[in-house]
This record gives C-alpha cells, sequence and structure tokens, in this order.
C-alpha cells in the first residue's frame, strides 16, 4: 500500500465507517477490541509516513498544560515522553499556562517593575519552563500557544492585589472578591488604562520574548457583571452618559457599556500582539455565549465579527451528553466556525472528580459529528485522574484520532 493510498484509506477509516463501528463495538462491551484497532491503524499510519506528510485534515486537536501539570512541565525528559506521546496520539497544539495567580509563569521585566513577581518558576535544572515546552512541542510538530489563564483575576493575597490596590474594582455594595473555580478572586479594572497597559505588557513578553504560536485567554478574561462600581468606572459612565450607573448589574444598557469597553480593549491588544507577530494566532477559549456576555461582560461573537479572533474553543464543561450536544449546536459556534478554526473544551477530569472514557468518548464523538475541534482539559488527567487504569484511558485517547490532523497555523480564508 503507498503513502497515498494509506492517507486516503485512514481518512475513510475515520470517518462515519468508523463512527458506526466504534459505536457497535461500545455497544457490545468490546472497548478492548476497538481500542487494539485504533492502535493499528495509528501504527500503520506511522510506519508509512513521517510525522509531516502524516498531516491529512485541519481540526484543533489540543490539550492545557496547567499549573497541576508542573511535575511534567519542569522535567525536560517527561515533556519530551509526554509530547512525544501526543504526537503519536495526533494530537497537534499545547496550551502552556503563562499567567496564573497573580504572576507570570516566565522571567517578566514588567511583573519585576510591578513589584508582583518575588520568584519565577525555573525547571529542575534550573531552565526555562516556558521555551522548553515550546521547543520540545515544536520538535514533535505541535503548536505550543501561551495560555493567559487568570486574565483580569488575581487572588487578594497576591502581590498584585497588596501592591496595586487601585487597580482593582469592586461591586455596588463595596466588596472587592468573588468566589471562582481559582478560590476567591479580586478583579483588575479592565477599563482602567494602566490596568490595560499592564495586561498588554505582559502578553507582548509573552509573545516577543518566546517562539509560541500565539496567544490564548479564557472565560477570566472578563468581568463579572456584579462589578465595574469603583469610582473610576463610575466617573467614566457619567461623563459618557450623563447618568449614574444602574442599580440592577444586569441592566441591559449597563452591561452592554461595559462589555463594549473590554472588547474595544481586546481589539487594541489584538493589533499589538499582530504589530509583533502577524503570524500569532490570537485564540480565545471562553464559556457559552449567554452566560459570557450576560454574566461575565464578554462578548466574544462580536470579536469574532470583528476579525480579531484566530482560533475559538468554547469550555463545554458538562457530564450529561444531551446538554453537551445542546451546546456544540449552538447558533454562535455555527457561525464561527464559517470564519474562523472552532472547538468545544471537553473536560477530562479534576483531581477531586475524575471523568470516566463512558463520558468523553461521546462527547468526542459528537464534538467530531459536528466537524469541532477538541481540547481536553487537562493534561494529567488524560491518564491519571480516572476511573479506568492507565493504559486503558491511553488506548482510549487512540481511538480518538486514528489519523493525524494538521495543526491551525493562521485563519481560514
Amino acid at each position: 500500500m503507498n503513502l497515498f493510498n494509506l492517507n486516503c484509506w485512514s481518512d475513510k477509516f475515520c470517518g462515519q465507517s468508523w463512527h458506526r463501528l466504534s459505536r457497535r463495538l461500545l455497544a457490545r462491551g468490546l472497548f478492548p477490541l476497538l481500542a487494539l484497532i485504533s492502535l493499528v491503524v495509528v501504527l500503520l499510519a506511522n510506519s508509512f509516513s513521517p510525522a509531516q506528510a502524516q498531516q491529512t485534515r485541519s481540526e484543533i486537536r489540543g490539550v492545557w498544560l496547567t499549573n497541576n501539570d508542573l511535575d511534567v512541565t519542569r522535567d525536560r525528559a517527561r515533556v519530551q515522553q509526554a509530547f512525544k506521546q501526543l504526537r503519536q496520539l495526533n494530537f497537534n497544539t499545547v496550551y502552556p499556562v503563562v499567567w496564573n495567580s497573580g504572576y507570570v509563569m516566565f522571567p517578566s521585566a514588567t511583573a519585576k517593575q510591578t513589584g508582583i513577581q518575588p520568584f519565577v518558576y525555573k525547571g529542575n535544572d534550573g531552565h526555562d519552563i516556558l521555551a522548553d515546552v515550546i521547543a520540545q512541542a515544536h520538535s514533535q510538530g505541535l503548536l505550543a500557544i501561551p495560555w493567559f489563564e487568570f486574565g483580569f483575576m488575581a487572588p487578594p493575597t497576591s502581590e498584585l492585589a497588596v501592591n496595586r490596590p487601585n487597580w482593582f474594582t469592586q461591586k455596588r455594595d463595596g466588596s472587592q472578591s468573588s468566589v471562582s473555580e481559582g478560590g476567591e478572586v479580586m478583579w483588575l479594572n479592565p477599563f482602567r488604562p494602566d490596568v490595560q497597559q499592564f495586561i498588554t505588557d505582559l502578553v507582548l513578553e509573552a509573545v516577543t520574548q518566546y517562539d509560541g504560536d500565539g496567544i490564548q485567554f479564557d472565560d477570566h478574561m472578563s468581568l463579572p457583571n456584579e462589578f465595574g462600581y469603583d469610582s473610576f468606572t463610575v466617573a467614566m459612565y457619567k461623563k459618557e452618559t450623563k447618568k449614574e450607573p444602574p442599580r440592577d448589574p444586569n441592566n441591559p444598557a449597563w452591561v452592554r457599556w461595559r462589555a463594549n469597553k473590554i472588547t474595544a480593549f481586546m481589539v487594541k491588544l489584538n493589533k499589538a500582539v499582530k504589530a509583533k507577530n502577524p503570524k500569532a494566532i490570537f485564540s480565545i477559549s471562553p464559556n457559552y455565549y449567554d452566560f459570557a456576555y450576560k454574566l461575565h461582560l464578554q462578548d466574544w461573537l462580536t470579536w469574532i465579527r470583528q476579525n480579531i479572533v484566530d482560533e475559538l474553543i468554547v469550555q463545554v464543561y458538562r457530564p450529561d451528553l444531551k446538554s453537551f450536544i445542546a451546546q456544540c449546536d449552538r447558533p454562535e459556534l455555527q457561525e464561527a466556525k464559517k470564519k474562523i478554526p472552532t472547538g468545544v473544551a471537553i473536560l477530562t477530569g479534576l483531581r477531586s472528580s475524575p471523568v470516566p472514557m463512558r463520558q468523553i468518548q461521546p462527547q468526542v464523538q459528537a464534538a467530531q459529528e459536528r466537524n469541532l475541534g477538541i481540547s481536553f482539559f487537562y493534561y494529567s488527567s488524560l491518564w491519571a485522574y480516572g476511573p479506568e487504569p492507565i493504559v486503558d484511558r491511553q488506548l482510549g485517547f487512540q481511538s480518538f484520532f486514528p489519523a493525524s490532523a494538521t495543526a491551525i497555523k493562521q485563519k481560514l480564508d
């Protein structure tokens, strides 16, 4: 079988007929057989073609590298092993965290000048973790897109919150914190020019100091709608509208005004990034649109319509398949995927909340049937936190991507 025929055969095999076969095998409780068939397909394809020649499709196949993965990312040998395995499983993108809990994960002049970085995360031999992760990802043909995880959030105990208290906004009752999945956090005021400059400078450091393939912002590049009642924002609103901010944080005009301000900043941030690196992927991974806009002032659909987004991955962390599919079918995703690479984020587990393969597999299938890319949250939970043995989970992931897919390098025409 020559290379062309092998690629064509594997593409057909991983299409509709593959999905039909996998459903039948799973329904009959023959998961080991399904995994074995997948393994054979992958090994055959890998044996007949080099990594670059394998690339037959364009879709997002990613995984996030969080602070919970530091035991891997700090160790050069473990990074090499991890990325080699991801490439063999036909992943094409990694998203390493670079901004978390008020700290950047790399040496930063901006952080030092702001007085918020008393230490720098380093590898086991003192090396730059981010530089190593990016270099090793590229050596395996993977894209590496640094992930600006905490956005406008910072813990109240962070140097940023302690040293720059005027940079943070507040609720109408004067309180300044909220509880998120990251614990208690405060929110930087996205309407202040000094905050905008600080975030921009951090992002540009990541873009210019490292050979990454872009930058990613998630659902925290936003502001919970109960915030924005600080004196700076109130004065700005009164000057522009001649009105007091509404008492109700859900007031449509008040939501729109604040959301538009965040959008304007994201437009400027995109221009700044593209000025430094026109090929940088400006990626976003928000929550579903109604929640993002109404409750977090994150009007990401407008960002896409204004052509400042190169890649969209919507977080769909739901255990119920029907609810998961409903989110995949939302009109915002259908609109987005006509313009840019679009995918969904699938939860593969947390330390305190393992996710079984019987939940992950049908979600992957549903996304693929809708021509949506996939990114998994997060690396260690791919294998370590599930109820199944690690080898069974690894075989399961081999069945998800039997053929390779080209890494997304730029916005679709």
